[in-house]
C-alpha cells in the first residue's frame, strides 16, 4: 500500500483599504493578498520528509478519558503500527458539543510529539493541526501514547501520517 498525503496550512486574507485611510487607491483596485505565510506540502514516500502509513480514527472517551496507541491505531477495519517510524502529520479536532479536551504525552510510555510533557487544550468545536517534519521521535514500545482528557464518551478526531 502506498499512501499521498496533502497538508495544507492556511490562512488567507484579502483586505481593501478603506478609502478615508488610502484616497490614491481606487475602489476597484486589487486587495493586498495576505498568504505568504501559508504552507502547502505533497508527502508521499518520495518526499522529504517521506510518508508511508497513515490512520483516521474517531477515539471515543470512557469515563473522561482515552489512550492512543500509535503501534495500534485502528483504521478501516485494521489496525495500523507506526513502529519504526515518525510521525509527520498530526491532526486533533473536537466535536461541536464537546467539553474541554486536553490532549499530552502519555503517562506511561508517551510519545513526545512536540517536545517532553507537551500539552494542548482543545474547546468545543477547535482543532489543531502539527507538521512534524521528521522531527519528532521515531514510535517505539517506550515512546508510543498520546492521552486524552475530558468529559464522559465524548469524541476526538485524530489524524495521524507517519514516514
Amino acid at each position: 500500500m502506498s499512501i499521498k498525503t496533502r497538508y495544507v496550512a492556511e490562512v488567507t486574507t484579502r483586505e481593501v483599504p478603506d478609502a478615508a485611510l488610502a484616497p490614491a487607491v481606487p475602489s476597484v483596485a486589487s486587495p493586498l493578498v495576505h498568504s505568504a505565510f501559508s504552507t502547502t506540502k505533497n508527502l508521499d514516500a518520495t518526499s522529504t520528509p517521506a510518508v508511508s502509513k497513515c490512520a483516521y480514527l474517531t477515539k471515543a472517551l470512557v469515563a473522561g478519558a482515552g489512550t492512543i496507541d500509535l503501534t495500534a491505531l485502528p483504521h478501516n477495519g485494521g489496525t495500523v503500527d507506526l513502529t519504526g517510524l515518525r510521525v509527520e502529520v498530526l491532526k486533533f479536532k473536537n466535536k461541536t458539543g464537546n467539553a474541554v479536551m486536553t490532549i499530552s504525552e502519555g503517562a506511561s510510555n508517551g510519545y513526545e510529539a512536540l517536545g517532553n510533557a507537551w500539552s494542548i487544550k482543545l474547546l468545543a468545536g477547535q482543532e489543531a493541526t502539527f507538521f512534524l517534519n521528521d522531527a519528532a521521535p521515531v514510535v517505539s514500545g517506550t515512546l508510543k501514547t498520546i492521552d486524552v482528557a475530558g468529559t464522559g464518551t465524548e469524541q476526538l478526531e485524530v489524524s495521524v501520517v507517519g514516514g
